[in-house]
């Protein structure tokens, strides 16, 4: 649960930066996304999900 929480923290670091550092390219990455079908938008999920699930296996093995 501790690795859960850290990496939840990590996301929150992450998306925090993005907006301090370019509030305008997060919004704009934003309204991109909107007008994004559901199909790419579901493929790039489920691509990042698993190379997200590849990473933390390849680290904690």
């Amino acid at each position: 649960m501790a690795d859960f929480l850290v990496a939840l923290g990590l996301v929150f670091v992450i998306e925090g930066l993005i907006f301090a550092v370019s509030p305008a390219a997060a919004k704009n990455a934003m309204a991109h996304v909107l007008q994004t079908p559901d199909g790419p938008l579901r493929l790039i999920g489920i691509a990042s999900a698993v190379l997200g699930v590849v990473l933390v296996w390849l680290v904690r093995g």
